[in-house]
């Protein structure tokens, strides 16, 4: 994995927005994990349908843009649903010692 650093010089104005789309991005990703708890079986495909129900339902989360908002629940980074769902099984099929790393809030 590539991770590249910088420093940021923004305006407040900037910088909040930076830190609502986090927010909204956090927000996302947990609803996304409730609802793969709640419904079992639950596929990424319906992840992403469930980013829109939550645009839908929530004006503000509209704000962020909708790929950004399908990132949150697909694969990809550790932080993303999908992939810690995914990893989860994994590390049950592959019977890995310890803690599986059952996804979190």
């Amino acid at each position: 994995m590539l991770v590249i650093e910088y420093k940021v010089k923004a305006k407040k104005t900037q910088y909040n927005a930076i830190d609502e789309a986090i927010r909204t991005t956090q927000f996302i990703r947990n609803k996304a994990l409730r609802y793969w708890e709640d419904n079992h079986g639950a596929t990424k495909y319906d992840l992403n349908k469930q980013c829109k129900r939550l645009a839908e339902e929530f004006e503000w989360a509209k704000n962020l843009n909708s790929q950004a908002r399908q990132s949150a629940a697909e694969t990809g980074a550790k932080v993303r649903t999908w992939s810690a769902i995914s990893r989860f099984f994994d590390n049950c099929k592959k019977k890995v010692a310890g803690k599986k790393g059952y996804p979190k809030y």
